[in-house]
């Protein structure tokens, strides 16, 4: 039988020590962009957008050059899908400089600078078109400053050039019609997501709705349009074939 020794101490099990469990990402609240006292300014702004808002809020009259400088080729662009007519998108994208000059002097600096201009031009553009197609407003009133009025009315032209024009005016064309027989819908969503380029949060907050609506819409949209486009491909081939046997 074997001997106890003495004042050994007796052997224990420590339970396995459990690992940390760490907060995912996304529930952090510094993770999500907010703070203890709210929402913080987005670490992933575009430094090109900061530079714009920082120049609105130091200067209205620098600022206001260098946002129609930036953001005048992407107003005209989708003035230019909805309403298909390059006049139209012309004095329509005028108009929409001329609000937006009137409404940042009434802003102040802050204001300014937590802006996010491309989106906030496209409502204004968007409601612009909107008035505009329920008045049937052919030429609207120039209003404001002459210096305002000429500095729009002097952007420089980034169309396309005569012979690119050219190329694909026939593309243009049927692009062109089958958006204005979309609804106003589903119009606007396709044009500023697809041909302008803004995400689905920057339509959503130019839409003034959740961005699944948006994308819904732009989905429904994407899918009346890409039937309307085959439709007129099929309609065209129809055509060239019947004048190829009538000759």
């Amino acid at each position: 039988m074997p001997k106890k020794t003495l004042g050994q101490p007796r052997a224990t099990t420590r339970p396995a020590q459990r690992a940390p469990v760490r907060r995912p990402p996304s529930l952090s609240p510094r993770a999500n962009g907010t703070t203890a006292d709210g929402p913080a300014r987005a670490s992933t702004t575009d430094p090109a957008e900061s530079a714009l808002t920082d120049c609105l809020a130091l200067s209205l009259d620098q600022g206001f050059t260098l946002l129609v400088q930036t953001h005048s080729a992407a107003v005209y662009g989708f003035l230019l899908r909805v309403t298909g007519s390059p006049a139209e998108a012309e004095d329509l994208g005028q108009e929409t400089f001329l609000r937006a000059y009137t409404a940042l002097r009434d802003y102040p600096p802050q204001r300014r600078r937590e802006l996010k201009p491309r989106a906030w031009l496209m409502a204004i553009a968007a409601n612009i078109w909107r008035n505009h197609v329920r008045t049937a407003v052919r030429r609207p009133v120039l209003t404001g400053t002459d210096e305002t009025r000429e500095l729009v009315l002097s952007r420089p032209d980034e169309r396309p050039g005569p012979e690119e024009r050219a190329a694909l005016a026939d593309d243009r064309a049927r692009l062109t019609r089958a958006l204005r027989n979309l609804p106003e819908l589903y119009r606007v969503p396709v044009v500023l997501r697809h041909i302008i380029g803004l995400s689905y949060q920057e339509v959503a907050e130019v839409q003034g709705c959740p961005p699944g609506t948006v994308k819904a819409q732009v989905s429904r949209g994407v899918k009346a349009l890409r039937a309307a486009l085959e439709a007129a491909q099929d309609d065209r081939v129809v055509q060239e074939d019947a004048e190829e046997v009538a000759r």
